[in-house]
């Protein structure tokens, strides 16, 4: 693996039909998106909701996430994509923010949640393992574009990029840090601990649903906040911190007050 992707150059397209292409990018969403159902479904079968209402829900939040995550990216690149307003159009191209995916879907499932009169939190723990587990697979999307790569490396995994996709600080380099790889094994170590959780609560363990989301959003936002770290492409700096950085930082300190306020409350009612 460190030696294939040392030495090969990956082309975005993966056939083409004429003037018809298909992209490796949308491959691999697709590919996490039958993932990601597959696991809730499966979870869904543990805690005998209806699968008809898993399917319903990630109809909604496929749109929902995909919009959120195109808007996002949008206002990240709000500068280039003001010149080049045909661009947003194109998805094929990469560009879809995980945070903006985050966010809308939230909205979408307590919306959904409240509409059907179903468990929020249960729901978002059926559904963020499977968010972890399309992430990872996502990411090699990224890849294929030779895009969202980190600093150069001397590393026997960094991967080469060509000269069209280089950042011009870093023109002359050869090798890169392949970010997309680093943030992709994160998420299935991510994957793994929420499945375990959700092991837990079905073998009757005191474990809430909630800390089931509390755990994916403070463990990708460090993953993120780390890659971060290595990632050369533009976005805003602000405190010397790149924009992602900055939201994985709102959403750790955001969920570490409510799971304080969360156990002392609950601590107080069982007095």
């Amino acid at each position: 693996m460190i030696n294939f992707l040392h030495n090969f150059t990956p082309n975005p397209i993966l056939i083409s039909f004429g003037p018809l292409h298909v992209y490796w990018y949308g491959i691999f969403i697709v590919l996490g998106i039958i993932a990601a159902l597959i696991v809730a479904l499966k979870l869904a079968e543990y805690y005998q909701i209806k699968k008809e209402g898993i399917v319903d829900l990630a109809f909604y939040l496929i749109i929902g996430g995909v919009i959120g995550a195109r808007i996002y990216h949008i206002c990240l690149k709000f500068s280039y994509y003001a010149e080049h307003q045909l661009d947003i159009f194109k998805l094929w191209n990469g560009g879809l923010a995980i945070h903006g995916a985050i966010i809308a879907g939230v909205i979408v499932m307590y919306v959904f949640a409240k509409n059907k009169n179903l468990n929020f939190w249960q729901l978002a723990a059926i559904t963020v393992p499977g968010l972890a587990l399309a992430q990872a697979i996502g990411r090699w999307g990224n890849y294929f574009n030779q895009e969202l790569y980190g600093r150069p490396t001397t590393l026997p995994w960094g991967v080469p990029i060509q000269f069209n996709n280089r950042v011009l600080e870093y023109y002359t380099s050869n090798y890169f840090h392949p970010t997309f790889l680093y943030e992709s094994l994160g998420s299935l170590i991510i994957f793994a601990v929420l499945l375990f959780m959700h092991y837990l609560i079905i073998k009757k363990q005191k474990l809430n649903f909630r800390y089931i989301v509390f755990a994916y959003l403070v463990l990708y936002s460090l993953l993120r906040f780390a890659t971060e770290i290595l990632r050369v492409d533009s976005t805003t700096i602000f405190l010397g911190l790149r924009l992602p950085q900055i939201v994985s930082l709102i959403i750790i300190l955001t969920s570490l007050t409510w799971f304080i306020w969360n156990s002392r409350h609950t601590a107080l009612a069982k007095k």
